[in-house]
């Protein structure tokens, strides 16, 4: 029974870490914060492409939205903050 245990928490292990590196974060470039796009610029320059924001925020060097893409699909995509090119996009259902 005890090898049983062991390989169902070994394999729970495997399965929660997959998952954790599919959601790692972007890596986005690093500028110093009065290089950065204001938010209030980026959020209309992503809304005018037709996105639809529900929220968005700063993640390390990178902004981040969560919404809605213009095909209706939910989408969650890292930013550079400087140039507002996306550097990670993913979407849902």
């Amino acid at each position: 029974m005890k090898p049983f245990v062991l390989v169902a928490a070994t394999l729970g292990l495997v399965a929660s870490l997959g998952s954790t590196a599919v959601m790692a974060k972007a890596n986005c470039k690093a500028y110093p914060k009065e290089e950065w796009l204001k938010e209030d610029e980026a959020r209309s320059r992503i809304e005018a492409q037709g996105y639809k924001i529900n929220k968005f925020k700063v993640d390390g060097n990178c902004y981040e939205i969560y919404g809605r893409a213009p095909d209706g699909r939910k989408v969650e995509i890292y930013y550079d903050a400087k140039t507002l090119n996306p550097v990670k996009t993913e979407y849902g259902e």
